[in-house]
């Protein structure tokens, strides 16, 4: 009888392997291929958030009769942003607790989780449109909630958020050098191994130069000259550690974290309120330019890739306390719950990234994470993401020297 089921199962899965990516899409029968299409529902969710601020009052002017929205003023700006936020995060409540605990394919909350889009689309129209009906209020526990979440699993995972977001850049760019490195790769790959180490290393000089030229243009600007200072300190740090004879990792891995290092610090003083006189660009750019549209596009997307992939690695919160053992052939490829729980909370982050974590006044159009607490936010980062790579160098020499040293 449980061969039969058994081959059952893996009769379907053939089958499914077989179709198309259109009747697999139809039929619910690929979880990899959902993840896509719920990212692309979270990005669908920024970008309304994004309109409802930015030209909320001439594109959705029926919101004003709206008696919830009092004069548009409740549906709109911030509170817009916070509204199209309440929806999408009660979409992915919903998601999580109907899918959480899964761990066969093949079964109801399997086929939930991969198929049934016309159901789910209209339950997260219908879930964003309820949340332009609810009061006034409920809207502004929901963002200070969104916004503290003081001593709760939510700050918690906010932080953990942000950390594997961290985690996963720094993995990929030692797997890249890694790989460039082998034995199998290490003369093919050497001369464009050098020239991409030598154009981040251009680059990172060129955007230090330029930062130096745009935001501390005279020596009063002290804050932005430590940020800027202190990141080719951290630059000069990790080229160190890297080219040392115990740990040898090379220029590439060192050089494309400092084109990292560089873009948050970037990012981070960007973040500064436009009022403050060191930051020219800023003061300059009283009409939207074509760097401001870049950097708004860029953070977006950025915000959308990491909310996913930090979605996919659930294995990055558990502690591995048991030795690994092979999947179940039936096993579900990633966690579905913890999958949705992440864009919950992601959706909350969108809200406080688009209002510059702060419901009372009004950001600038095309403009993402304005505010000092988003300037302190991502420096804090970068100095963490230094502190993670040069630990994951270092690391395995630690080890290895402990090892020599323990008696025989």
């Amino acid at each position: 009888m449980e061969s039969g089921v058994g081959g059952n199962s893996n009769e379907r899965h053939g089958v499914f392997k077989d179709d198309s990516w259109f009747s697999q899409f139809r039929n619910g029968s690929n979880p990899w291929m959902a993840r896509y299409v719920y990212a692309l529902i979270f990005l669908v969710s920024n970008l309304l958030a994004w309109a409802v601020r930015d030209y909320g009052r001439n594109t959705f002017p029926e919101m004003e009769k709206l008696k919830n929205c009092q004069g548009g003023r409740g549906c709109l700006g911030a509170e817009g942003v916070l509204r199209v936020s309440l929806g999408c995060f009660a979409f992915y409540f919903v998601m999580f607790l109907s899918t959480a605990g899964t761990k066969r394919k093949y079964n109801c909350r399997d086929s939930w989780h991969s198929g049934w889009w016309s159901a789910k689309i209209g339950l997260w129209i219908a879930l964003t449109v309820t949340s332009f009906l609810v009061p006034t209020f409920i809207i502004q526990i929901y963002g200070e909630i969104a916004h503290f979440g003081a001593g709760t699993s939510l700050h918690i995972l906010f932080r953990i958020f942000l950390l594997v977001q961290l985690v996963s850049v720094i993995s990929f760019i030692t797997w890249l050098n890694d790989c460039c490195q082998s034995d199998k790769n290490a003369e093919r790959c050497h001369i464009h191994v050098m020239l991409l180490a030598t154009a981040a290393y251009v680059i990172c000089i060129v955007g230090i130069i330029m930062m130096y030229i745009w935001y501390a243009p005279k020596p009063s600007c002290l804050l932005n000259i430590f940020f800027i200072t202190w990141t080719l300190v951290l630059l000069q740090l990790m080229t160190s550690v890297s080219l040392h004879p115990k740990v040898n990792s090379g220029f590439l891995s060192p050089g494309l974290m400092g084109l990292y290092v560089v873009f948050i610090c970037w990012c981070a003083i960007r973040s500064e309120p436009a009022g403050e006189s060191c930051n020219r660009k800023a003061e300059a750019s009283n009409k939207t330019d074509w760097l401001t549209i870049i950097s708004f596009v860029v953070a977006l997307l950025a915000m959308v890739i990491a909310t996913f992939s930090t979605g996919i690695d659930s294995q990055c919160f558990q502690l591995q306390i048991r030795k690994k053992e092979a999947p179940a052939e039936d096993a579900v490829a990633y966690g579905y719950g913890f999958f949705h729980f992440v864009f919950a909370t992601g959706a909350m982050y969108f809200a406080m990234l688009l209002i510059g974590w702060n419901t009372h006044h009004t950001i600038k159009k095309w403009t993402i994470d304005v505010g000092w607490t988003s300037t302190w936010v991502r420096i804090v980062n970068e100095w963490l993401a230094v502190c993670v790579y040069l630990w994951m160098l270092v690391a395995p020499v630690i080890l290895r020297c402990g090892r020599t040293s323990e008696p025989a």
